[in-house]
């Protein structure tokens, strides 16, 4: 699969095109609070992926991550497929791999971007974040950000994403240890912010600290709302799946408390799940609709202001990775292989448009 090229149908052509204008008939983020499952049109851009697990758009470039190492480009009808190169293999086992991805807002002209990957070290599977730069022929490392997170073949947490505020957050995993997500010392079960070359904020909230917040599971989701709040999606165990309103130097109780326990000094999440299982992963904002992607669940969810809770909007029978919203579109990639299974992932990539009214 390593360096194919594909070129797409003149439906996929148009479907990455850039969108001069959209009238507020056709965008998405008025009618979300309202939308059924009926109420989409699907159109499968590409069907040629395996284990895709990071979106990220660059003018009418549309960017994949792939587990086991690869970054999928689309661009102009073509879709392009690079081999990252990396200072240490990109181990792609269990869930562990290429995982999350951002893009510097000037992509387009200086080709940078960070990516988090696990390798193995002398600890095991571990992970770490590096700066890499795109030259139009090949994704190349330039710089490691942050390494020595600690790894696990399925707890990772793996995204990143840079904030309003200009600097680089990312999720870790708890590795299937109790100790390290309430132990501020270790880099495992946290929100971590860090500046763009990988130094510790002035402003963090821990003095010398890339830690911003603590005590999560396996929280695979950043998103920030147009107020400027940070949310993040959790993995609970058996069920009981969180979103989270991120507040700074905030403990939120994993493994002390999980789903609508309190505990003083612990924050209690924002939604759960219960005994129903989301599995949630990607996230993003669509005006002011939090919109969720989920693995166990198999849909894309909208936060529904007067129910207060998640309900499902759309569902293809696959497990959502990660969801993109453009001004008259959503797009999510499917990862259908369970980490807890090897091999390789048959996975798409899926335009969501909305019929007229």
């Amino acid at each position: 699969m390593r360096g194919m090229l594909i070129v797409l149908s003149l439906s996929a052509i148009t479907a990455l095109a850039p969108v001069a204008e959209v009238t507020a008939e056709d965008r998405i983020d008025e009618r979300l609070q309202s939308v059924r499952q009926q109420d989409w049109n699907v159109e499968v851009v590409n069907d040629q992926l395996n284990y895709p697990w990071d979106m990220e758009a660059a003018g009418d470039r549309l960017i994949i991550t792939e587990a086991a190492g690869n970054i999928v480009m689309l661009h102009q009808g073509q879709l392009q497929r690079y081999a990252v190169k990396t200072s240490d293999p990109i181990v792609n086992e269990g869930g562990g791999g290429l995982m999350g991805m951002a893009l510097e807002k000037d992509f387009a002209q200086s080709g940078n971007a960070w990516l988090y990957h696990t390798y193995r070290s002398n600890s095991g599977l571990t992970n770490k974040i590096i700066q890499v730069h795109f030259a139009g022929k090949q994704w190349q490392e330039t710089k490691v950000i942050l390494s020595g997170i600690p790894g696990h073949r399925l707890y990772n947490g793996g995204r990143i994403a840079i904030g309003p505020d200009g600097y680089l957050y990312a999720t870790t995993g708890w590795t299937e240890n109790e100790d390290r997500p309430q132990d501020i010392q270790s880099l495992a079960g946290k929100v971590l912010r860090m500046t763009l070359d990988g130094k510790v904020p002035q402003d963090n909230p821990i003095a010398g600290s890339l830690v911003y917040s603590w005590g999560h599971r396996n929280p695979q989701g950043l998103a920030w709302n147009q107020r400027g709040e940070l949310f993040a999606t959790e993995h609970g165990q058996i069920a009981h799946d969180e979103v989270n309103i991120i507040i700074p130097s905030s403990n939120y109780g994993w493994p002390v408390i999980r789903g609508d326990e309190k505990r003083a000094g612990m924050e209690t999440a924002w939604l759960n799940s219960g005994s129903e299982t989301w599995a949630p992963s990607g996230a993003t904002f669509a005006g002011d609709n939090l919109l969720v992607a989920a693995l166990g669940a198999k849909g894309l969810y909208v936060f529904d202001n007067k129910q207060k809770k998640l309900r499902q909007i759309f569902s293809s029978g696959d497990r959502l990775r990660d969801v993109y919203a453009t001004g008259n579109a959503l797009y999510v990639i499917t990862t259908n292989r369970s980490p807890r299974s090897e091999g390789p992932s048959a996975d798409k990539l899926l335009k969501l448009t909305l019929k007229k009214t």
